[in-house]
């Protein structure tokens, strides 16, 4: 772990997995397991081209990641 997109796209893939866990835990999972390839996916191409030197295309490609999560696998942020 040397450059800061490795630490936010591990740190995100880590958050996909505890949300990944913690809904199939449920009775009635309300996402399918395919629907957590896409923003896993991104966050490697992210990290990719991040450590290229990319940092716009990987800027990009996390803000995809990040409007996946929040717009496909409806996550909402706690209240405050």
């Amino acid at each position: 772990m040397e450059t800061y997109w490795d630490w936010l796209t591990v740190i995100t893939f880590a958050g996909l997995a505890t949300l990944l866990l913690q809904r199939s835990s449920e009775e009635e999972p309300q996402d399918e397991l395919w629907q957590y390839a896409p923003p896993a996916i991104g966050c490697a191409v992210t990290n990719y081209f991040g450590n290229e030197g990319q940092h716009l295309i990987a800027g990009a490609l996390f803000i995809g990641v990040i409007s996946y999560i929040f717009v496909i696998l409806k996550v909402r942020l706690p209240k405050l």
